[in-house]
């Protein structure tokens, strides 16, 4: 889940680095695990179940890191998941003033109960398992893991998942990228559990661990802006058959899902969605599948 640069030196610094959180979900699974209980009479902002009259509020941590958000700011419109969520709400009929922004931590996003944000944003993998306690809309991004590692590292020579599992590895609490070391690569030694990626990050330059796993975005970031002398080792998914949908997750029961996943619906099939990941996130066809 990312750092911070100037917001227009991101593609660049991308493309000289690489020309490019649950078990995953295929979309079948994810809209079946996705749906608001709540009615809601239309879309128009006077019906929408918000928590404040006239406003939408949303939700992200904090820190919010590149290339998901610019400058540590939700508020700017700039960065992968700040643009989606202003699209959204342009489509929803919200002006960007009448968007407000709260902090919530990803571990607490996804727990049960009353939410303080109408929907959170933060790169957060759609599962059956978080779905009983929150609702998500569809996917708005397709995730993959990555596996970021110190250029002289063994690890950077890794061809397979399997070459992995002798190495100390570690990821963020709570992502499905620890999820992935723990099902999926299934390291000899327990992984090392960070609060954040910049604990991560730093734990890797002090050789405390031979390398960490996040989301591909992430590690393009971290590889091509914050450690140069760090590469991406491959991507893979969490599951063979299955791809990784991040969603916008809502308090469960949440009226206003249906709406949501219409804008969504919108700005796939006017192109915007993948404008936007064009803009902020490089394709990743140049990083190598890790079989």
């Amino acid at each position: 889940m990312h750092r911070r640069l100037a917001h227009a030196a991101l593609p660049v610094l991308l493309t000289l680095a690489v020309t490019a959180c649950a078990p995953a979900e295929d979309d079948d699974a994810a809209a079946d695990g996705s749906a608001g209980t709540g009615d809601t009479a239309s879309c128009d902002v006077a019906d929408l179940p918000l928590l404040s009259d006239g406003t939408l509020t949303i939700g992200t941590d904090s820190p919010a890191y590149e290339p998901w958000f610019a400058d540590n700011d939700p508020t700017n419109g700039k960065g992968f998941e700040s643009a989606v969520a202003y699209a959204v709400a342009d489509r929803l009929g919200f002006a960007a003033d009448d968007v407000t922004w709260v902090t919530v931590p990803f571990n607490n996003s996804y727990a049960p109960g009353e939410k303080k944000f109408d929907f959170d944003i933060n790169q957060v993998s759609i599962s059956p398992e978080r779905a009983q306690a929150v609702d998500f809309s569809r996917g708005y991004y397709t995730a993959s893991q990555a596996v970021i590692a110190l250029d002289d590292s063994p690890v950077s020579d890794a061809a397979s998942v399997a070459d992995l599992a002798d190495y100390k590895l570690g990821a963020q609490t709570g992502t499905t990228s620890l999820t992935a070391i723990r099902d999926v690569i299934q390291p000899g030694e327990d992984p090392l559990v960070f609060e954040d990626t910049n604990a991560a990050k730093q734990a890797l330059l002090n050789d405390q661990v031979d390398g960490i796993v996040a989301d591909l975005p992430t590690a393009l970031y971290i590889t091509a802006a914050e450690i140069p002398k760090a590469k991406i080792v491959g991507q893979f998914q969490v599951a063979e058959d299955q791809t990784e949908q991040f969603g916008l997750l809502f308090e469960k029961g949440s009226g206003l899902v249906p709406c949501v996943d219409e804008a969504l619906d919108a700005l796939e099939d006017d192109g915007t969605l993948a404008e936007l990941e064009q803009q902020w996130i490089p394709a990743a066809t140049a990083v190598p599948e890790l079989p």
